[in-house]
């Protein structure tokens, strides 16, 4: 518990977790008992930074040790969809563990635009922040991965995952559908399995290698979608061994193909499981987050 406090609590730790913000700033206090102001910004990209102002309203401790912090902020910049809002955190003790919670809420400006920005766009992506800091935290107190070390592993697996991916489409797209004289469709013939049907199965082969390679951008990572992609690679170029070895000589041949999304595959099985996921955190009540908990709290 007094980890979590401390990880939660400090700005120069808070800041570094949190996607929220990119610096977190108290004041000075005229007296202990005065609610504790604070500075926030946050860098949305392109050189573009949001700035606001917040205060810590209230902490309240039980004797059972829960503990729940309140507080309150607001922005006066026009570029922040945020006028005002406000939102707890809660620290449970659980035995050698803290249930930590929170639930936040705020007022938008810029009338209904705002309001419709909001609900299609800026919420879910800050709900999901939210839910991957919290992750990004735990597994800093838990298995000493900094944030900065998760935010690098994260890019690295989104990079393997569209490079993935990309390898996939193309293939799909260029030598299936556009351009199937290259070569495919006189590989599907030589097999003698589909007679006067070989260029449907290379068209459906091609479709079903774009969805194959467009899961890679939303579900990359599942780990059963890298073992798949690893034994499709192998099972292909084995057919295209038995069907065609002289391509395994020319220069980019299949075996280049193979060998470097498998790779990438075995890379992202490698670090996923140390990089932060929003999925880990139970985000709704009554709703179950990835593993299958049932949650009770909204981020």
């Amino acid at each position: 518990m007094d980890r979590v406090w401390e990880f939660t609590q400090t700005p120069s730790i808070h800041q570094q977790w949190d996607l929220r913000f990119s610096t977190i700033e108290y004041l000075p206090k005229a007296s202990e008992n005065d609610p504790q102001r604070f500075l926030y910004q946050t860098q949305i990209g392109f050189g573009i930074k949001v700035s606001g102002e917040g205060e810590s309203v209230g902490t309240h401790s039980k004797e059972t040790g829960e503990s729940t912090s309140a507080l309150k902020f607001w922005s006066d910049e026009k570029i922040s969809l945020i006028r005002t809002g406000s939102g707890y955190w809660k620290y449970i003790p659980k035995g050698n563990d803290t249930l930590f919670l929170t639930r936040y809420d705020y007022e938008v400006r810029h009338g209904l635009f705002g309001k419709l920005i909001d609900k299609l766009f800026f919420r879910p992506l800050i709900g999901r922040a939210t839910a991957w800091s919290f992750d990004a935290l735990k597994n800093w107190l838990e298995k000493g991965t900094s944030p900065a070390l998760s935010k690098k592993l994260f890019f690295t697996v989104f990079i393997a995952n569209l490079m993935i991916a990309i390898t996939w489409l193309y293939h799909g797209i260029f030598p299936k559908l556009l351009h199937m004289e290259t070569g495919e469709l006189e590989m599907l013939t030589t097999t003698g399995l589909f007679s006067g049907m070989e260029k449907t199965m290379v068209q459906a082969i091609g479709i079903a290698e774009i969805l194959f390679g467009v899961s890679f951008l939303f579900f990359g990572r599942r780990k059963l979608l890298h073992w798949l992609n690893i034994i499709a690679l192998v099972c292909l170029a084995i057919i295209a061994y038995s069907v065609k070895p002289e391509l395994y000589v020319q220069p980019f041949n299949p075996a280049t193909t193979a060998f470097g999304s498998i790779g990438l595959s075995i890379t992202v099985l490698g670090i996923r499981r140390y990089i932060p996921f929003a999925g880990n955190c139970r985000r709704k009540p009554g709703l179950k987050d990835s593993s299958g908990r049932r949650g009770n709290v909204d981020l």
